[in-house]
């Protein structure tokens, strides 16, 4: 049975080796270029999140109804794929996910020939989708602007076309490293895909090649550890991260770069047995102030955003815009469980979030609601570093990316109460 909440209270002593999960990112998008391939090979490392399970279920099985819950990965990636799969599907998920737009990834599609109606209201799952192997192809249009899983789903399934890809991004272009991510992968797997200008991408009606594959652990999970690193009162306080690398195609391994202005070292290593890992230590570097961008990186935000507010370091952050329709509004989100922290954040209106530095008296135990959100529970649990103690509620939402995470905080000395 879930557990309605957790009590999460800090360790002293912050040292460890922690083996964190294999990239969300890089496994669904492996396994949906696998399962076009006409020969498959399962990737290796997986990652044992919800979201990939529910991808490599969905793949496996092929019900007429896939019921993707949460997944929002899932949603877009597979309403491609099922567009040039034969055979009629039903794709749903979650309520919070029949509220999450996809309408401008289905026009994309229908655009290239798709067959996709709506069984609820328009621009939303449910979705009907009767597959063609045949698909066309060709130019299509969308804003730079959207969610990089509707773009990146438009590439993946650009090599089974007809006529292959040519896709135009108009406007400003959001979290380009996702799209990078997406183009090295389908190229590890034959693609002929290329760059024509910053907002033009073409891929060649060449199949995709079957080949062995293993999966990088996940930067965006690794993120949570500089956290704890920054905000620990342990002077020694040292982590080791196996299976990250200094050349990562995650976008998210800029958090090193990130959080060197917030006290913490990375040193990339070499363990005994020739594993790449990375380990973090206190630094001296702390910012006065943080401006940054994470247009780039917005799976960070929560993270970061926590961060410089438990070390009472004012801030500006912008590129928040795709953080409205992710798993929960994170902006607002943000803003009120912060608020129960003591820290009173406006929400602006917009794509960025400021704070002035001025953190008022908090409750003993502060509660932190996380709205269905795996990132909202992971970003505020080390907290209790400067607050003392927190709760967390729904805690089990941690396994959408992150299975494991309060067993690793346990490992590492955390007590936590149910």
């Amino acid at each position: 049975m879930h557990k309605e909440y957790f009590d999460i209270y800090p360790t002293t002593q912050l040292q460890g080796r922690i083996q964190l999960p294999a990239s969300k990112s890089i496994s669904n998008r492996a396994l949906l270029i696998n399962a076009l391939c006409a020969d498959r090979i399962t990737p290796d490392n997986l990652s044992d999140c919800d979201d990939t399970q529910v991808m490599l279920r969905a793949l496996r099985d092929m019900p007429d109804t896939i019921d993707i819950g949460a997944a929002g990965t899932a949603m877009r990636f597979l309403t491609a794929y099922l567009c040039v799969t034969p055979g009629t599907h039903i794709i749903t998920g979650t309520e919070r996910m029949r509220h999450r737009p996809i309408g401008i990834l289905v026009e994309a599609l229908r655009c290239l020939g798709a067959c996709i109606e709506y069984l609820g209201e328009e621009g939303f799952p449910p979705l009907r989708i009767t597959g063609n192997a045949e698909l066309k192809g060709g130019e299509v249009s969308i804003s730079g602007g959207v969610s990089s899983q509707f773009i990146s789903a438009l590439l993946m399934i650009g090599p089974v076309l007809k006529e292959g890809l040519s896709l135009k991004l108009t406007g400003t272009v959001v979290s380009r490293p996702y799209l990078d991510m997406t183009v090295t992968i389908m190229r590890q797997y034959g693609a002929l895909v290329e760059w024509k200008s910053d907002n033009e991408v073409r891929v060649a009606p060449v199949p995709y090649q079957s080949c062995p594959y293993t999966i990088e652990n996940d930067w965006s999970a690794a993120s949570y550890w500089y956290e704890m690193v920054a905000l620990s009162r342990d002077p020694k306080a040292q982590v080791v991260l196996p299976g990250l690398y200094a050349e990562s195609m995650q976008g998210d391994s800029q958090v090193s770069s990130l959080f060197n202005e917030l006290g913490v070292v990375t040193a990339f290593i070499k363990e005994e047995d020739g594993t790449e890992a990375v380990r973090l230590s206190k630094g001296n570097n702390l910012a006065c102030r943080l401006n940054c961008d994470l247009s780039s990186q917005p799976d960070l935000a929560q993270t970061i955003i926590v961060t410089v507010a438990m070390l009472d370091i004012p801030f500006t952050i912008g590129g928040l815009r795709t953080l409205r329709i992710k798993e929960t509004d994170r902006i607002a989100a943000l803003c009120r469980e912060l608020g129960n922290l003591g820290l009173s954040i406006e929400d602006m209106g917009n794509d960025r979030m400021e704070w002035g530095g001025i953190w008022a008296n908090h409750v003993d135990l502060p509660e932190i609601a996380t709205y269905e959100d795996h990132r909202m529970a992971m970003a505020f649990a080390p907290a209790c570093l400067r607050v003392g103690g927190i709760r967390i509620m729904n805690p089990a939402v941690v396994s959408k990316s992150y299975p494991s995470y309060w067993e690793h905080l346990k490992e590492i000395g955390f007590k936590i109460c149910s």
